[in-house]
């Protein structure tokens, strides 16, 4: 069962994403939180497996409640809600650490297959998308990458010459099939060597993998 805590500050939004995802018999909604602030003091509290997270809520946004819920170690997944799939927002929330977002206009279907996959430590969007998302905005917070820049670059220290070479191509955004064909490598290989560039880096998915990439310079904005 996936536990899910609602945070949108429009009652009727809320109600109706609690009926759509009470609706399935492997998820069930533990908490609603009508700001950022609530979002963060009711996940402590509940422990959710997934957080539906609303990007624009008054006082503490969904930007920022998502960072601190990150910051504060839980296991808890973040799974934004944007108007737009390439916008400032979007990248916002991916960099202060979302495991993907999904537009609010979204399919029934695609939220509830988006809540299931961050839920099992599965990124939504895809990695090429990512790459899409920082080469259009990874000018814009130059400040939290200068904040981050030398921790960042102690968590890639212990990577060997292999694992870096995957996570530059994870920062590509290439997929396990492509690494394994373009690296001449077996696919079950590939996968080895992307979870253990995730264990070592602390990256919490493969999303997290991409900001990292770039965030250490491994990959430039094309």
């Amino acid at each position: 069962m996936t536990s899910v805590l609602i945070a949108d500050d429009q009652h009727l939004q809320r109600l109706g994403f609690r009926m759509l995802l009470e609706s399935q018999d492997d998820i069930t909604v533990v908490g609603e939180a009508a700001d950022g602030s609530e979002a963060v003091r009711l996940t402590a509290l509940l422990r959710p497996d997934v957080v539906l997270m609303d990007i624009r809520m008054p006082g503490l946004d969904g930007i920022g409640a998502t960072r601190r819920i990150v910051a504060a170690g839980a296991p808890t997944r973040v799974l934004i809600l944007t108007t737009f799939d390439l916008d400032e927002y979007a990248y916002a929330g991916l960099r202060a650490g979302a495991s993907g977002f999904l537009v609010k206009d979204a399919l029934p279907e695609e939220l509830l297959s988006g809540i299931r996959a961050v839920a099992t430590g599965d990124a939504v969007v895809a990695p090429s998308l990512t790459r899409r998302l920082l080469d259009a905005y990874v000018q814009h917070l130059p400040s939290d990458v200068e904040q981050g820049e030398d921790k960042v670059d102690e968590r890639i220290a212990s990577l060997t010459e292999r694992e870096l070479e995957v996570l530059t191509v994870i920062g590509r955004g290439w997929t396990n099939p492509e690494i394994a064909a373009r690296l001449h490598l077996a696919e079950s290989t590939v996968k080895s060597h992307v979870g253990r560039v995730l264990a070592k880096t602390g990256a919490r998915d493969r999303i997290q993998a991409v900001i990292l990439a770039y965030d250490t310079k491994l990959v430039q904005p094309s």
